[in-house]
């Protein structure tokens, strides 16, 4: 984190090259600073326009170019930022997916990141990931999608290839969790051509798919709303609702799936649903069944 915080600073030409050996903590009012200014395409006067939040999205911190704004939400939320605070960026330098894999984050995506401070155990965490998820497919409907799907546990589906991408991160003290940071990236006017080769045929932008520009703010602005209400049915436990809405969504259920595990041989199964706790329900081969808390799922063809 300290050289993402550094590097973000000497852009900004707040610092000089010369402090390398500095607390970063020292600097928090200068990251603050830096982002409280609006960028070419990102407004916070327009997301905060007639925004329909109590506390998500009102305090908000939009930057340029970030490595990641998970990064950043973190090293803010060490720092006294609180409850519903957003990052923004324009671009990310080093995005991250789960199981530490990067995420292609050009100009025209909306890359932000959430801060919040649930008073849960760590075990409730995938069922943020999945109010997430949620969260985003009722924004795309806002704009006009059809049928966004949610593919486990953390993909947004549009006729089957890949739109937002979410990572959330517990951040701990001791044995508590002090902060949650739900990571969100959505492709949103970008062209085929901005994604790597190899990911071009699996990988669609909401432009692409509504052959149109999306008012990137707007996007903001309506899933900052949508999270907020999926994160007060979190927060008053009404987990199954959530998992309902997740379920009628789902790109995964009914079909057959590889799970791969860290340190494990992956497997083939059949996806048959998701449980209370939002694993994913595997029946295997052999007719047993299997909770998947964590791990890759791969629709099979």
């Amino acid at each position: 984190m300290k050289d993402e915080i550094l590097n973000l600073l000497k852009k900004e030409a707040k610092i000089s090259d010369e402090i390398d050996d500095a607390d970063i903590n020292d600097f928090a009012d200068l990251i603050e600073e830096i982002g409280k200014n609006e960028t070419n395409h990102i407004k916070s006067s327009e997301i905060s326009k007639d925004l329909n939040t109590r506390y998500i999205g009102k305090n908000l911190y939009i930057y340029n170019e970030v490595s990641s704004t998970n990064t950043i939400a973190q090293f803010l939320s060490q720092n006294g930022i609180g409850n519903g605070s957003v990052v923004v960026a324009e671009k990310q330098t080093a995005g991250r997916g789960r199981s530490g894999k990067s995420w292609e984050s050009p100009l025209g995506g909306v890359w932000l990141s959430v801060i919040l401070t649930p008073d849960v155990d760590y075990s409730k965490i995938p069922l943020i990931t999945l109010a997430t998820g949620v969260a985003v497919a009722k924004a795309l409907e806002r704009i006009g999608v059809e049928n966004p799907e949610i593919k486990w546990p953390n993909d947004i589906m549009i006729n089957g290839k890949k739109v937002c991408g979410i990572l959330t991160e517990g951040v701990t003290n001791f044995n508590s969790i002090k902060n949650v940071i739900i990571g969100v990236g959505i492709d949103a006017n970008l062209s085929i051509e901005d994604f790597p080769k190899e990911l071009q045929a699996k990988t669609t932008s909401l432009e692409i798919e509504l052959e149109r520009k999306i008012n990137e703010n707007l996007l903001i602005k309506i899933f900052l709303e949508e999270l907020e209400q999926t994160i007060e049915l979190f927060n008053s436990e009404a987990y199954e609702e959530i998992l309902r809405e997740w379920r009628k969504r789902s790109y995964t259920i009914g079909k057959i799936v590889e799970v791969k595990k860290p340190h494990k041989k992956p497997y083939d199964g059949y996806a048959i649903g998701i449980s209370k706790e939002g694993a994913l329900i595997v029946e295997k081969s052999d007719g047993s069944l299997e909770k998947v808390i964590s791990g890759e799922c791969i629709i099979k063809n």
